[in-house]
Order: structure tokens, then sequence, then C-alpha cells
């Protein structure tokens, strides 16, 4: 699998002739700049113009398969767990979506533009995630210090985060006691790469 981050909540997740979108960004959007590159499926957490771009994740005649909202659904043989949290994004309280998956063998936990540090109790009994995607701005997401705490409860094994700036994500670090975290543009993982790791901090910068 290989994981590269687009500004904002926007993650992409290749593995092989598939990919998906996590977050991405519309050409509404005033904060970021909008997705630019094909998928095969798109998971929106929160309807606003920074993650809900789908349209803008189509690859020629190739349209995404939209997942947009709290639910059960299997695409390509991937099975999508969505999960309702609530978001102050934007200044307004929506319903914001987590979602749960496994993905070229590595469980992926994306927890969109999150505000509450209370899962559901569904996505809490699930296995630990192998990654979580986690917002720490404190703009209407989690704070540093909240996001932290809920990534130890998570015992997620990698933990990368989003909606970050240079001071929110210094904040974590020191949260998380990540002194030199890994930072890269591309992060190629396969499960074998996940052995030993507990809670490691890795920066996909843009």
């Amino acid at each position: 699998m290989i994981l590269t981050y687009h500004e904002g909540g926007c993650i992409r997740a290749s593995a092989g002739d598939t990919t998906i979108v996590f977050g991405p960004v519309s050409k509404q959007s005033k904060n970021f700049k909008p997705t630019n590159f094909g998928a095969d499926i798109a998971l929106i957490s929160l309807n606003h113009p920074d993650m809900n771009g789908a349209s803008e994740a189509s690859r020629g005649d190739k349209n995404p398969f939209v997942v947009s909202g709290p639910g059960e659904y299997e695409v390509s043989e991937i099975a999508i767990a969505g999960f309702p949290t609530k978001s102050n994004y934007g200044l307004e309280q929506r319903i914001n979506t987590v979602y749960a998956l496994k993905f070229d063998g590595i469980s992926l936990l994306y927890l969109g533009a999150i505000d509450e540090t209370t899962l559901p109790a569904e996505l809490m009994e699930m296995d630990e995630p192998d990654i979580v995607f986690v917002p720490i701005s404190a703009d209407g997401v989690l704070s540093a210090a909240d996001a932290n705490k809920l990534c130890v409860n998570l015992e997620a094994k990698i933990v990368i985060p989003i909606f970050y700036d240079d001071k929110s994500l210094k904040q974590f670090l020191k949260e998380a006691g990540e002194e030199k975290p890994e930072k890269t543009e591309k992060l190629t993982l396969k499960p074998r790469d996940l052995a030993g790791k507990e809670g490691d901090v890795i920066v996909l910068t843009t």
C-alpha cells in the first residue's frame, strides 16, 4: 500500500490497480487545493467543500464509487464500515463519519473531522487498527491533546495526523512523545512492516 497526503483531511491509499481517497477536496473549497487524481472509491466523512469533492476524484470517464455516511458497504471486495460521530468543522455541528476498512491486508481507521473523544461502542469493540488517521488542529476537530488521548485508547500501530499546521503538529508530537517522527511524502507499507510498531507517529507531508 502507498499512502500520500493532499492537504486538509485528504488521504490517498493505493494498492495494485485500486485507489481509495479519503476526504477529497472539492473545487468549492476555500482552504485547500482540490483533489486532482482519480480514485476507484471516495470516502466522504463530512459534507463540507474541504472534504466532499467526490467529483474531483474522477479519472476520465471513470467515476469513483462514493461512500458517504454511516453504514456498511462492500466495494470491490473491500468491506467498509461507517460510524456516526460529531464534528464542529466550519463552525457548524455536523455528522462526521468515521470509516474502518481493511485494504491490502492492512486495517485502516479514518477519523475524518471528528471533534469528540468518545467513539461508538461498535467501533471500539473492533480489533485495534493498524493505522489511524487523526485530525489535530482544534479548528472544529480534535485538539492535539485530545487526539493523542484517543489514539492511545485505540492502540493503533501507526498514527498519521491530518488537518495539521506547524503549531498543532508540534504540540501533537510533544503530547505523543515523538521528538523526531518519521516524515515522508509517500509511505509504502506491507503488513510485515507493522511488526513491532506501537503508536508510532508518521507525518505525511504534502
